[in-house]
């Protein structure tokens, strides 16, 4: 095993730098020039936000790698983030007519490459409109949010975001490990998306530090809200109270913070050498049970299901086998086992019977929740059941409270990134709508 060596990791285990190499210009030339160009692009039509596939790529193999930038931008505004972490094996190069033969496009990697030679050389010079249309909040610096804010400001709105973190990012900055999305890429996109025009403000929780109510005594005519399932849920079982026992995205998130400077060593609750047991068969568990092997833990992912059932993309999965991850199938939790307090095991039930599987750590990776914190301190906007905000088709995406917008996983169960930029995407327009009709009205 080769050491962490991350802004100071430095301990037995796999290393934290990005995984994925990304094409030389040769590379990518050379790939974008085995596309088919195909008249019926179905690569496209496996891409969840239209992005215009065929066309940066014909771009890119005549070398024009700045026209191939402009086309990227028409659709997306976070390209080396998608270029990353996106399900291209499911999404648009599952689609690649080429597929079939096992000889698709590497399209996450060309998006990749162009975003990247664009941040190093500076390339993109986007036009900035002048902010006349309007004034919105958005609340959250996820992918929901930095896409309505990037779409909106792009069309002349004054967008201001707020966030509850002393850095903007959300999900991509703190619950994506950086082996597969550098940090350093997650800034440089929020620092493209600034030069836009949009205004970030950090370090406030709207619904402690400020309502909805307030932000439009402020003037802003519309309020978006991209907060995403911030709670993540727990397993009611005994011994839940144990210690050891301990959510998967906060054991993510430490790693984040000690590799910033912000926390101390002892403050990551993974060390050399435990016992790690991983509950949940989603990227998030393949993300813990990685990044817990990167710090030199002995780990097992515990899943109810079979290996076909996971939701995990399959190059997770592969990846988690190849690094020394074990896996449990078909295995219920019943309980957590302790000593004296301390976490000692998970009992559980298999086809065959119960076991006890020892460990001295439990990470949760079972789900998450929208938190009510906004919804508790705003009169008018309706959740369902399970806490979800409800939106409209008519403007899409306002809440049951006019002005109010919401979009991402907190409408939605849990997606993936570019599934939340689809759905802020439509958002985005449906703001713009309401704005101008709001807009014309005080006018009349």
């Amino acid at each position: 095993m080769t050491d962490i060596k991350v802004n100071g990791l430095n301990e037995p285990g796999l290393t934290f730098h990005e995984l994925e190499q990304g094409f030389t210009i040769k590379e990518a030339i050379t790939e974008a020039g085995r596309c088919l160009n195909c008249a019926k692009p179905l690569c496209r039509t496996g891409c969840p936000i239209d992005n215009d596939i065929p066309g940066f790529i014909y771009a890119l193999s005549r070398g024009n790698i700045g026209e191939a930038r402009e086309i990227i931008a028409e659709r997306s505004n976070l390209p080396a983030v998608c270029g990353r972490v996106c399900p291209h094996e499911k999404q648009c190069e599952g689609h690649c007519v080429l597929a079939k033969k096992q000889q698709g496009i590497k399209i996450g990697k060309l998006e990749r490459f162009i975003a990247d030679f664009d941040a190093a050389m500076h390339l993109s010079r986007d036009k900035v409109p002048a902010k006349i249309n309007g004034k919105v909040a958005v609340i959250g610096s996820g992918p929901a949010g930095l896409t309505v804010a990037g779409d909106l400001a792009k069309q002349g709105f004054n967008v201001v975001v707020f966030e509850a973190e002393s850095e903007p990012g959300g999900v991509l900055l703190y619950g994506i490990p950086e082996y597969r999305l550098p940090k350093k890429v997650v800034r440089q996109e929020i620092e493209r998306i600034a030069s836009l025009g949009v205004t970030f403000i950090t370090n406030c929780l709207v619904g402690v530090n400020i309502t909805v109510d307030q932000l439009f005594d402020q003037g802003f005519d519309a309020v978006f809200i991209g907060t995403g399932t911030a709670l993540a849920k727990g397993l009611d079982i005994p011994g839940k109270d144990l210690m050891g026992v301990i959510q998967a995205t906060y054991f993510l998130r430490t790693i984040v913070l000690y590799n910033d400077g912000k926390i101390d060593r002892k403050e990551v609750p993974v060390y050399k050498d435990d016992q790690v047991l991983i509950i949940g068969g989603g990227n998030v568990a393949m993300d813990a049970a990685r990044s817990a092997l990167r710090l030199g833990a002995r780990v097992t992912v515990v899943y109810r299901r079979t290996e076909s059932d996971l939701t995990a993309l399959r190059s997770e999965y592969e990846g988690a086998v190849a690094e020394g991850a074990a896996f449990c199938w078909q295995a219920s939790p019943l309980a957590f086992i302790g000593k004296e307090g301390m976490l000692t095991g998970l009992e559980i039930a298999t086809p065959t019977g119960k076991t006890i599987l020892p460990a001295n750590k439990v990470l949760l990776a079972i789900g998450s929740r929208p938190a009510a914190r906004i919804v508790s301190t705003t009169k008018g906007i309706e959740v369902n059941p399970a806490g979800y905000v409800i939106t409209k088709q008519t403007p899409y995406g306002m809440t049951t409270l006019k002005g109010v917008f919401a979009g991402g996983d907190v409408v939605h169960q849990p997606a993936t990134v570019v599934l939340a930029m689809k759905e802020a995407k439509r958002v985005a327009k449906g703001i713009a709508a309401y704005v101008q009709a709001k807009k014309l009205l005080e006018e009349c």
